[in-house]
C-alpha cells in the first residue's frame, strides 16, 4: 500500500469531522423534535415521498444499468478496451 499524502490526510480528516457533526446535529434535532404529533395527512405526505422516492431512484439505477448492456455507453469511452463474450 501508498502512503496517503497530506491532502489526503486533511480530505479524510474534514471528512471524518463532517461526518461527527452531522450525527451530533441528527441527535438533537431527533430528541428534540420527539413530543410533535404527526396527523394522517403527514403520514400519507411521509409514505408518498418515500414511495416515489424509490421508485424514481430505481427506475434511473434500472435506465444506467440498461443503457450500460445496451453499448450506448461505449461511444463516450472510446478508451475503454472491449470485452470478448466467452468462448461455448
Amino acid at each position: 500500500m501508498r502512503r496517503l499524502s497530506p491532502g489526503q490526510i486533511a480530505l479524510i480528516a474534514v471528512l471524518v469531522a463532517l461526518l461527527i457533526l452531522t450525527g451530533i446535529w441528527a441527535t438533537m434535532v431527533w430528541n428534540s423534535s420527539g413530543d410533535v404529533v404527526m396527523d394522517k395527512h403527514g403520514w400519507i405526505a411521509l409514505g408518498l415521498g418515500t414511495f416515489f422516492s424509490l421508485l424514481i431512484g430505481c427506475g434511473l439505477m434500472a435506465l444506467m444499468f440498461f443503457s450500460s448492456r445496451s453499448g450506448h455507453d461505449d461511444a463516450a469511452d472510446p478508451f475503454r478496451k472491449r470485452r470478448e463474450p466467452p468462448a461455448e
